[in-house]
């Protein structure tokens, strides 16, 4: 098929068949859009209003949640009115757009990850040099290199992609993919493959293993350390380890899905897989945080018996 004979639009083709339940649908979308602002605002909220709570774990932390903002503003938006409407088309631009927002969160979010456990690593194997390391310069520094690379990643992988001649325009998802787009391409996607395989050796196994490796290297230590010092170590590191594993999990199995052509896999195992990683780390970050770190809790403790008492007075 001549590329010019395809319509300069994509197809979400995964909304057919739930006709009956999109008002459903369509609530627990927005609900779930509003828990993950709330969460991740009031987490934010205390950190900026707190000067005691600007160090750099906090501080990456932050950045964490509002990568998550920025990741589902590009989803739950444009979901709602896709589940309100009776066509489920997006424009090629809008649809590059998503889909650079979406991978970009997606790959800072494993970056941000990365450079979280550095910090545990030089804070519990390395206290004594960890102010001194880990300065609020460095952690910018840092911050900003792992939101770059991301950019970079995904900036060349568009290009690539934008090049393809297309011989058709449905998307088996309910956003855009890059590989769902890269597959509908008249021509060889060799470049795009390798481009994808190099972006996911150094923005997923690379940082994956280094995680693995910190948290050795922090065990090693905790081993020979007290009961206390073990105690505490634990404490701060528990909510990243949570955080690692869910997203390790989620990223996985949609690079496995990617693997795998439409059809193959029943469409509700593909939905449910697809928004795994959009949807279950911003709304489980904030709360983890929020429950684990006495600094954090404290905080959002003393803000709501803030608003409690506005609101009597």
């Amino acid at each position: 098929m001549d590329n010019k004979t395809v319509p300069p639009y994509f197809n979400f083709t995964l909304f057919k068949g739930y006709e009956h339940v999109r008002i459903v649908y369509f609530l627990i979308t927005i609900l779930a859009y509003f828990l993950i602002i709330l969460f991740n605002v009031t987490i934010l909220l205390a950190v900026f209003k707190d000067k005691s709570l600007h160090e750099p774990i906090y501080l990456l932390m932050s950045f964490l949640l509002l990568n998550s903002l920025y990741g589902s503003s590009a989803l739950f938006p444009r979901l709602s009115a896709d589940l309100l409407s009776n066509t489920h088309r997006i424009s090629r631009p809008a649809c590059y757009v998503q889909l650079f927002v979406i991978y970009t969160y997606g790959i800072s979010e494993f970056t941000v990850l990365t450079v979280m456990a550095y910090d545990r690593y030089v804070a519990i194997c390395d206290p004594l040099l960890y102010h001194k390391i880990m300065t609020q310069r460095k952690t910018f520094l840092l911050i900003f290199c792992a939101f770059s690379w991301s950019f970079f990643c995904l900036s060349v992988a568009i290009v690539l992609s934008t090049r393809l001649p297309l011989c058709g325009n449905k998307i088996p998802q309910v956003y855009c993919s890059n590989w769902a787009v890269v597959r509908l391409s008249c021509v060889s996607t060799v470049l795009n493959n390798i481009w994808g395989y190099f972006v996911s050796l150094t923005t997923v196994f690379l940082p994956a293993s280094f995680i693995l490796f910190t948290y050795i290297r922090i065990l090693i230590v905790c081993r020979k350390s007290t009961a206390e010092f073990r105690g505490k170590a634990l404490q701060t590191c528990l909510p990243h380890i949570v955080s690692f594993v869910t997203y390790s999990f989620a990223t996985f199995s949609d690079i496995a899905l990617s693997r795998f052509e439409p059809g193959q896999i029943a469409d509700v195992v593909v939905l449910i897989i697809s928004l795994e990683f959009i949807v279950i780390p911003p709304l489980l970050n904030p709360l983890i945080y929020g429950l684990n770190l006495p600094d954090i809790r404290r905080r959002i403790l003393s803000m709501m018996t803030s608003v409690k008492a506005t609101f009597i007075s």
